[in-house]
């Protein structure tokens, strides 16, 4: 293939900050994010994230040890800010000298920012307003990732394409901002990237790579889907705040809204309060979500998934996903002139 020269231009800043060759990353998916994955995607010159998730700080550290045995590469970590060992966890990411840590799922909690930066390690965050990205820019986070409701797994209320539109013109300038969210394909990437995003993150895409430790059964639910069958998660009860989750409909989706229903009844009787209650909720995920990508249970398990699932039709590998990417984004910018 050609060098995608306009590509690699409009993504120079996002690279150089990742210390890639191209600004792709790989979306912090648990179960399927892992070194695997991770080192592949670093291999074939992207940025792969490995998914903290609800991992124990042993665990994450073997998993750190086990994708530096697979690349030399840079890559990062995902890590849940309402994990209650977060800063174990940063501890483990400064063992290592990762050089990336991606914040997911809330607001940072106090000090944890300082913690990543302490150790020479650059932040990222996601922030679903353009005031709350401001506050966390100026707070000390490195970069910004935008993800529109069009994601896998966890989602806000808005669309990709509203998010860029918002964001980009109010932060591309003077901050590394990359765009998340519903993208399969090259066109889009570019589309981006002339708005002025510094690179890109991309999840569902990969998620049925060759080298994705996925089950066989979790990757052909993914080929026989389409954009229509991944839908967000309903809230049953307004004093639960739960994040939704954008999955293919099954049973599991089902027993997801009885699990909220068991969980409110528990607050309603006292015997949780609002943290425990919403990080049972997260570890049902986890377990749900095992079930679907390691044992292969796509009836009960959770098929987390977005809606450029569409576009995923096949089992390919990292370096045939990133090239015809860039080879579409490339094609796209040259027919602009």
């Amino acid at each position: 293939m050609t060098a995608p020269v306009k590509t690699s231009a409009l993504m120079a800043r996002g690279a150089a900050f990742l210390g890639t060759e191209h600004a792709i990353l790989c979306g912090a998916m648990s179960w399927v994010s892992e070194r695997n994955l991770v080192a592949a995607i670093s291999n074939a010159g992207g940025f792969g994230v490995i998914a903290c998730g609800a991992m124990t700080p042993d665990l994450l550290d073997a998993e750190i040890a086990g994708t530096k045995a697979l690349t030399a590469r840079p890559f990062g970590v995902n890590l849940i800010t309402m994990h209650p060992q977060l800063f174990d966890l940063i501890a483990v990411c400064a063992r290592h000298g990762v050089g990336h840590v991606v914040l997911a799922g809330g607001i940072p909690p106090k000090g944890s920012v300082e913690a990543i930066k302490d150790f020479g390690a650059k932040v990222l965050v996601f922030a679903p307003t353009l005031a709350l990205a401001k506050k966390l820019l100026r707070s000390g986070a490195d970069a910004l990732v935008i993800e529109g409701s069009e994601a896998g797994g966890h989602i806000g209320p808005v669309s990709t394409s509203v998010l860029a539109q918002e964001f980009l013109p109010a932060l591309a300038e003077d901050h590394v901002v990359f765009v998340a969210g519903g993208i399969g394909r090259g066109e889009m990437i570019a589309s981006y990237l002339e708005m002025g995003a510094s690179g890109v993150q991309l999840g569902t895409r990969f998620a049925c790579a060759s080298e994705s430790i996925a089950h066989p059964a979790f990757k052909q639910a993914f080929f026989r889907a389409n954009a229509r069958d991944a839908i967000a998660s309903v809230q049953v009860d307004p004093r639960l705040p739960v994040i939704p989750v954008r999955a293919l409909k099954n049973k599991g989706t089902e027993e997801f809204t009885a699990k909220q229903v068991e969980v409110a009844r528990l607050l309603d009787q006292g015997t949780v309060d609002m943290a425990a209650a919403q990080l049972e909720i997260e570890h049902f995920w986890a377990g749900a979500l095992r079930r679907a990508v390691i044992d292969g249970d796509v009836e009960r398990g959770s098929i987390m998934a977005g809606q450029s699932v569409g576009m995923v039709t096949k089992e390919e590998p990292v370096t045939a996903i990133i090239a015809q990417l860039l080879a579409e984004s490339e094609a796209a910018l040259n027919a602009r002139g």
